[in-house]
């Protein structure tokens, strides 16, 4: 079966407490996105081990083949990539399928723009519809020419130059995508290139490009940062190590905050302070969780998180906090509908153009497992506590092919009083591959 074409997988989840285990944490999927195409940039051979190997990270290993770069994959999570360097890609042969993967589109993008070649970048229905604009103009302004479908989005056709013009660019949205982008694009300037954030969004680019060698330097302004890249440096190969991704680990973590009599430990998570927004949130809600520091790797911050079954509270989430969280507010969603009183989560306008509108598809589920929800503009409030409605026919949960909105309304499951259905598990391998058997080896029936 082609990739990201897997047979649709409904599953019923009914109530469950006593989970309890260990589990390692997979690999974070921002920094095996990153890690990859900065490698495939750098002079000699790197080794990435602990590679989150999903379907979106595999989207970006087949484009940087298609694109001229040899990567040898062994057993388990290790990949050798020999890179080019910097503007030494090849035409493809055909389209860049990135299937669902918004990351990898968008970052790929700015690296094709710096090449003397022409790249169609197409993806599935889901990535279809997703806005580009908001990273065509800034590459653009680069001297880059790209097309877009009607819609703004792909089918994209990128034609690129070997030497752009740098800029000095300021973020409309915070958006660690585009900010990504331009920062990739820059090292095929001659100059300085600068991108200034108001909000402070993932920053492990930075990190990954001052690890493989690059001038890379940071300003705090304010809450906010701008960052600056040195054009055409020679990246080093490096042997990195990818860090757990904090964002899957929030699942098994909050199933464990919401059933009884349960204890999980998620080992190796990464727990850079720009992706911290959720845990945050469950500490201010009463969440007894414990993290501890292991030291580092690649680079990032690594930590042992331990979940208890906690009573949680609700809380106001400020709408400065999303850049840290964007991708947790459909978990902590389900924390907040278990929680006892009113919680309300604001400025989730960016929720609305995810895999898929997250912010309806929250609501929708929501309302559906008997909980009572508002939204007003970009707020929602959930009402949480007291005993919901026993139902006579079976909640479907509509998943509109998004991963986190799965594996988000299965953790629900695990505490509604009778089982509910969600309609499609499959796409979790976008992800979080091994989700389903982690949370069995927790102790889900399933």
């Amino acid at each position: 079966m082609a990739m990201g074409q897997n047979a649709v997988t409904p599953i019923e989840v009914s109530s469950n407490n006593n989970l309890c285990g260990v589990l390692s944490g997979s690999g974070d999927k921002s920094i095996s996105h990153r890690a990859l195409i900065i490698a495939a940039l750098s002079a000699g051979c790197s080794r990435l081990t602990g590679l989150l190997v999903s379907d979106d990270v595999r989207c970006t290993i087949e484009a940087l083949r298609q694109l001229g770069i040899w990567i040898s994959e062994s057993n388990g999570n290790s990949v050798l990539v020999h890179g080019a360097g910097i503007g030494g890609l090849t035409d493809p042969v055909g389209p860049l399928n990135l299937g669902n993967s918004g990351t990898a589109a968008r970052l790929l993008m700015g690296v094709v723009a710096g090449n003397p070649i022409t790249a169609v970048f197409i993806g599935d229905e889901s990535l279809s519809g997703r806005p580009m604009d908001r990273v065509v103009k800034p590459l653009s302004d680069m001297g880059a020419s790209i097309s877009l479908s009607e819609g703004g989005g792909l089918p994209a056709t990128v034609r690129g130059k070997n030497s752009l013009i740098p800029i000095e660019y300021h973020l409309p949205v915070a958006s660690a995508q585009v900010k990504s982008s331009i920062l990739l694009a820059g090292l095929h300037c001659p100059g300085v290139t600068s991108v200034t954030e108001d909000r402070l969004t993932r920053d492990h680019t930075e990190n990954l490009l001052a690890k493989f060698g690059a001038d890379v330097q940071v300003e705090a302004l304010n809450g906010g940062r701008q960052v600056y890249v040195s054009g055409q440096p020679e990246l080093i190969s490096q042997d990195l190590v990818i860090a757990g991704d904090p964002s899957s680990a929030a699942f098994p973590i909050v199933a464990a905050l919401l059933t009884k009599n349960s204890e999980v430990c998620v080992k190796g998570v990464g727990v850079n302070r720009s992706r911290m927004g959720l845990f945050d949130c469950l500490k201010e809600m009463g969440a007894d969780l414990q993290i501890i520091s292991r030291g580092a790797a690649g680079g990032e911050p690594i930590a042992d998180i331990t979940a208890r079954t906690s009573a949680l509270k609700g809380i106001n989430v400020a709408a400065d906090r999303a850049p840290s969280m964007i991708d947790e507010y459909p978990i902590l969603a389900m924390a907040a509908a278990c929680a006892d009183g009113v919680t309300v989560m604001q400025g989730l306008g960016e929720l609305r153009v995810k895999e898929s509108n997250r912010f309806t598809s929250i609501v929708e589920g929501l309302t559906k497992c008997g909980v009572k929800v508002e939204e007003k503009g970009n707020v929602m409030t959930i009402v949480g506590g007291g005993g919901r409605a026993r139902w006579r026919d079976m909640p479907k949960i509509r998943t509109h092919g998004d991963h986190r909105i799965a594996m988000a309304f299965f953790v629900m499951g695990l505490t509604c009083p009778q089982p509910i259905m969600i309609d499609d598990m499959s796409m979790v391998a976008t992800s979080y591959p091994g989700f389903t058997d982690d949370m069995a080896l927790l102790g889900v029936r399933l």
